[in-house]
């Protein structure tokens, strides 16, 4: 019998397993990469640009914006800073806690 989830946390714990474990830590990481995809996508249509323009102004591949973009790509810091400031000027703050 399969044991009533109350919290999402709860889903996570039972399908990746607990915090600290290789497989949450995998899960995290992808989770991470799909939200700066969405951040950066939602940055570029808010900017009224096409992948292939930022990929021009950042010195990029339309095919590497779209990899991000997807959560299908892990990007270097420097690389999310060139996107966001140089080819979308916005600021990139990193917090650590």
């Amino acid at each position: 019998m399969k044991k009533h989830l109350t919290t999402f946390d709860d889903h996570l714990n039972e399908r990746y397993g607990a915090i600290g474990t290789e497989g949450r830590a995998n899960f995290e990481i992808k989770a991470k990469a799909f939200a700066i995809g969405e951040i950066i996508r939602d940055a570029r249509k808010s900017a009224k640009m096409t992948q292939e323009q930022l990929a021009e102004r950042t010195g990029t591949k339309k095919s590497f914006i779209s990899r991000i973009e997807n959560g299908h790509s892990d990007i270097q810091l420097s690389t999310l800073y060139r996107l966001m400031e140089i080819g979308l000027g916005k600021r990139v703050n990193l917090t650590i806690g």
